[in-house]
């Protein structure tokens, strides 16, 4: 009998993230490296790791991730929000520890595009009269 795999998908500015999760030891492999080898930083892990330890499930599912596009910051939160949707997927009664953290909302915020006859999307070149 084959374990059930639960999917779900996270974003976060250009990021992608395709969580698959199953019941196992614990963890936790993104792009084929180990949670660890992929974010150098710790803060980026603790990000990854919030919602297990939100609804006190850690080291319970093996996760598996392909992340792609964005930098590490949006991936590591591209990850966060697409593991939240899993564990809704597994048990529905986390869904409101996860909302009170504002885990299961997808944030919006992205790069401004630059407009046309300006350095960037707010900043212009500086006025000169004469």
């Amino acid at each position: 009998m084959a374990d059930i795999e639960y999917n779900a998908t996270g974003r976060r500015k250009s990021s992608i993230a395709q969580v698959f999760m199953k019941p196992g030891k614990g963890d936790i492999v993104i792009n084929k490296k180990p949670l660890g080898e992929y974010f150098p930083y710790e803060t980026m892990k603790m990000v990854v790791q919030q919602p297990l330890s939100v609804v006190a499930v850690t080291g319970k599912y093996d996760i598996n991730v392909r992340v792609k596009g964005g930098g590490f910051s949006g991936q590591a939160s591209a990850i966060r929000h697409g593991i939240s949707r899993a564990l809704l997927l597994v048990n529905s009664d986390f869904r409101g520890k996860l909302k009170k953290e504002g885990l299961l909302t997808r944030d919006p915020r992205a790069v401004e595009r630059k407009k046309y006859g300006q350095k960037g999307a707010r900043a212009r070149f500086q006025f000169s009269k004469r």
